[in-house]
């Protein structure tokens, strides 16, 4: 890379200041959204977790006594809302059967263990799993998306054909174990990508990152 991943991450912080990601009340809600806001906005996520609040639902037991369509009906907002029951009832039985249904219990399990069983949950994938791990346990695993991606290979820092696993060592290799400091520059690449580099028609006068783009301008997708 042409730039240090500190100073990518002082020059957004600078620029956007402390982004309070992720906005849930607990740990709980941190574990169902993780789940339900695949492909949706977090607009929507938010209207479900009101929902679950209104309904008295504050743990991982009360929300699988749900019965199927009373989950399917609460969780409507998010869409796809019968493939995302399935995996948010997966979810829960692995809490459930493994850990009592208790989050704290699950999140003594070592980091690189507990990463594993999650993704051996049918419907649950590197980036769910990593976002319940840092945003519901706290514990230091970056997550990467596709606005970090759609960034990284704009600046021509790494192929646009790069997969998970690439992306997140980029990061975990050059930056210390830090789930504050994860949670913050992932928080900021999301807001990198919402305010300018838009998926078809990237901001990029204004852009913190400016400067650092390839000389041409941003490296398109093949």
């Amino acid at each position: 890379m042409s730039a240090p991943l500190r100073e990518i991450y002082r020059r957004l912080y600078e620029h956007f200041g402390p982004q309070h990601w992720w906005p849930a009340d607990t740990p709980f809600e941190v574990l169902v959204g993780a789940v339900l806001v695949q492909n949706t906005a977090w607009s929507n996520v938010e209207k479900v977790m009101a929902a679950l609040r209104e309904e008295g639902i504050r743990d991982v037991a009360a929300l699988d006594r749900l019965a199927e369509e009373e989950l399917h009906e609460l969780i409507r907002p998010v869409g796809y809302y019968r493939i995302k029951g399935r995996r948010l009832k997966n979810l829960l039985s692995y809490v459930l059967r493994r850990h009592g249904g208790s989050l704290d219990s699950m999140f003594q399990t070592p980091r690189d263990r507990l990463r594993r069983e999650l993704l051996e949950i049918n419907g649950i994938g590197p980036e769910t799993a990593d976002s319940i791990l840092l945003y519901a346990g706290n514990l230091p695993t970056f997550v990467v998306d596709a606005y970090t991606l759609r960034i990284f290979a704009r600046h021509g820092w790494v192929e646009w054909d790069a997969d998970y696993h690439r992306l997140k060592s980029l990061f975990e290799d050059a930056l210390e174990a830090d789930a504050a400091l994860y949670n913050e520059y992932h928080a900021l690449l999301v807001r990198l990508g919402k305010d300018y580099c838009n998926k078809r028609r990237p901001k990029c006068q204004g852009c913190p990152l400016e400067d650092l783009l390839p000389e041409g301008g941003p490296a398109d997708a093949a």
